[in-house]
């Protein structure tokens, strides 16, 4: 199973570091779900992570190399990213977008194989989009383009995905078969490291809770764990309490937190 791991990890822009000294992993077959404020530097670890913007210190290892001597082509068939707010800048199907995932695979002017159409297939088919294959992406949904995004990344079949914010488009129902869809990669031995605002959310799909804060990493661990922790009335000023269901899970209840000395 592949290994992603941040050392020490920092990076920002011109202006300074939004993300310091931050040491995480993700192995696969898990789920580690970043919480965190508004500005808090979620995106931007991600990006870290993905190895789209150098590290000013630390390092980020793939199965324990660097990933900055590592060909990008290679990370990117091991390692998928899942922006925010993508747009497509030509007039493609929906299967054309998700054809896109597989570029890490191919070589210049090489068309798709037999291998790649099926890869094609199976993402479509796994985030339920199969029907809108021949649908221009530019007539979609917000919530609709947002599937077509994770299909593209689950095409390359990638070892680790990094998804950012991606339930944020998603009505009700395509939320919970996101869960479920997320819980089918896990147990194929992908890892998935995913940005949430939805503490409920992330409750459901996570093995493992991390709360960024101020760019650094206040607390990791189980997942009711830590959003009862200190470090979560921390970063978000509010206390968290955990009612419990009758299957046994759990969701997160919220009153104001005590100000700080």
């Amino acid at each position: 199973m592949s290994h992603l791991q941040a050392r020490g990890l920092a990076g920002g822009y011109a202006r300074g570091d939004i993300v310091r000294d931050v040491d995480l992993e993700l192995v696969g077959g898990e789920c580690l779900a970043v919480l965190g404020p508004n500005g808090a530097g979620k995106t931007t670890l991600l990006r870290l992570l993905a190895g789209i913007l150098p590290a000013t210190a630390g390092e980020v290892l793939l199965d324990g190399v660097p990933l900055g001597s590592r060909p990008r082509r290679q990370v990117a068939r091991t390692v998928g990213l899942v922006p925010q707010g993508v747009s497509f800048a030509f007039p493609l199907s929906v299967r054309e977008a998700v054809e896109q995932g597989r570029a890490p695979h191919l070589g210049p002017w090489r068309p798709l194989s037999p291998h790649d159409h099926a890869a094609v297939d199976a993402a479509l088919a796994a985030f339920g989009i199969a029907g809108l294959a021949t649908r221009p992406v530019k007539e979609l949904s917000g919530g609709e383009r947002q599937l077509v995004l994770l299909a593209r990344a689950l095409a390359a079949q990638p070892r680790l995905l990094l998804l950012d914010e991606p339930a944020v488009s998603l009505d009700v129902r395509h939320q919970l078969e996101l869960v479920d869809r997320l819980g089918e990669l896990r147990a194929a031995g992908i890892g998935v490291l995913v940005v949430i605002h939805d503490v409920n959310l992330a409750l459901r799909v996570a093995t493992r809770i991390a709360i960024l804060s101020r760019g650094g990493i206040l607390r990791i661990g189980p997942p009711e764990e830590v959003v009862e922790d200190a470090a979560f009335a921390d970063a978000f000023g509010v206390r968290t309490s955990l009612v419990r269901l009758p299957d046994g899970s759990a969701l997160a209840a919220y009153s104001s937190a005590p100000p700080r000395n």
